[in-house]
This record gives structure tokens, C-alpha cells and sequence, in this order.
């Protein structure tokens, strides 16, 4: 789904897509895009920041507190990249942030990388169980001990990575290359925010910050 109050913008993108295959919907802002997402449950939304009525962010934010909307793909594309607005998309929970003007052939590679992950990961039937918490890479579920946590996509995968290799310390690129992909360009402060965000959820015991380092899952 495409969401920009640009026409412009909507017909190039829209045009590019369908000629490599997506079946494309649209919408001018994001009221109107949680109205269409909820009707055609799209695997990825390349959505507007700046848009009247309700902008990006705060779709982003309405559209990710919807359990079916949990694993949708969410790239923002905007002409702003100042810094405090690639922090508020990934608060938001972005997985994606994209700087105007569009060139067509990279967006359509980092969808391909985006895709490319989805059908790797559904070829992986693994579950994670360290203490009390149990991680189910196939149903996307996270519980500790009889209570289910519910976890984004990105925060459910740096969890599950890091919990897949126990005490072992990743650095901030290697977590932003193994997690989001060499194929998409965020700062080092985006995983800094999903820490925190899965902290609040799964309790702060489990995942420790190794000063000047980075993080690692602790199963002592």
C-alpha cells in the first residue's frame, strides 16, 4: 500500500510496483490508509510522514497497535532526514526509513530484501526457551512463563537473535546488519530504542548492555 497525499508521487510509485508484480493500493493520508489497510491487509505500507489529517507517525503508531498488523512491513518515505524524525518513525515502529526524492530501483532492492528475509524466516521452525521465557520463531509469540508478551516484528526479531546465541556480545552494527539488513540504512541509536521497548515487555534482566560494546541475552 502506498500512502502520500502526493499524486505525483503515488502514480510513479504505483506504476514501478505493478510492473515488478505487487498488486498496489493507495491512500492520501493516514486516516484514510488504517481505513484501507484494515480492508486489504497489505504485507508492506510505504507510507508519507507529512500529511494532512492524521500524518505517518501517528498511523504508524495506530496501525501497530492492531495484533494483524504486527508483522506489516512499514517504510517510511519522507523528505525529511533530520535525525529526530527517523527516531520518532522507528518509535513508532518503522522498519524503514527512506529519504525523497525516491529512486525507484533501490526501493524496489530493499523490498526484495525485505521479502527475501520473510521467506527465510518461514523456513525456520525454532523454538527458544531460556528460563522462563519461551520464543516461538513460527507463531511470532513470546511468553514468559503462562503470559504472553506481544512483540513487533523487529523487536521480536533482535529478541530472538540475540536469545538465539546466549551471553555472546553483538555489537550495534552487527545487530543493525543481522536484524534490519545490510540493505537498510538506519543509525545506531535505532537499536538503543528496540532494547529499550523489549525491556519494558520481557522485564530488564534478560537482555544486558555491555558498556562500549553493545548487548547480549543473559541466560546466567
Amino acid at each position: 500500500m502506498v500512502v502520500d497525499d502526493d499524486p505525483d508521487i503515488v502514480e510513479m510509485l504505483q506504476y514501478n510496483l505493478t510492473r515488478e508484480g505487487y498488486e498496489v493500493s493507495e491512500a492520501g493520508n493516514g486516516s484514510k490508509a488504517i481505513e484501507v489497510a484494515k480492508a486489504v491487509k497489505p504485507d508492506i505500507i510505504l507510507m508519507d510522514v507529512m500529511m494532512p489529517v492524521l500524518d505517518g507517525v501517528a498511523a504508524c503508531r495506530q496501525l501497530r497497535e492492531m495484533d494483524e498488523f504486527r508483522n506489516t512491513h512499514i517504510i517510511f518515505l519522507t523528505a525529511r532526514s533530520e535525525e529526530f524524525s527517523e527516531v520518532a518513525a522507528f518509535e513508532a515502529g518503522a522498519d524503514d526509513f527512506i529519504t525523497k526524492p525516491i529512486k525507484p530501483r533501490a526501493l524496489l532492492s530493499r523490498l526484495a530484501a525485505f521479502t527475501r528475509r520473510d521467506a527465510l524466516q518461514e523456513e525456520e521452525n525454532k523454538v527458544i526457551e531460556v528460563g522462563d521465557l519461551r520464543i516461538d520463531r513460527t507463531s511470532f509469540a513470546v511468553y514468559k512463563g503462562d503470559t504472553k508478551i506481544t512483540l513487533p516484528k523487529k523487536e521480536f526479531e533482535l529478541l530472538s537473535f540475540l536469545a538465539a546465541t546466549p551471553n555472546k556480545v553483538f555489537s550495534r552494527e552487527e545487530l543493525l546488519n543481522n536484524v534490519w539488513g545490510t540493505d537498510v540504512y538506519v543509525i545506531a541509536r535505532t537499536v538503543d530504542v528496540h532494547v529499550r521497548k523489549v525491556r519494558e515487555k520481557i522485564g530488564e534482566e534478560n537482555i544486558k548492555t555491555i558498556k562500549g560494546v553493545g548487548y547480549k541475552f543473559n541466560n546466567d
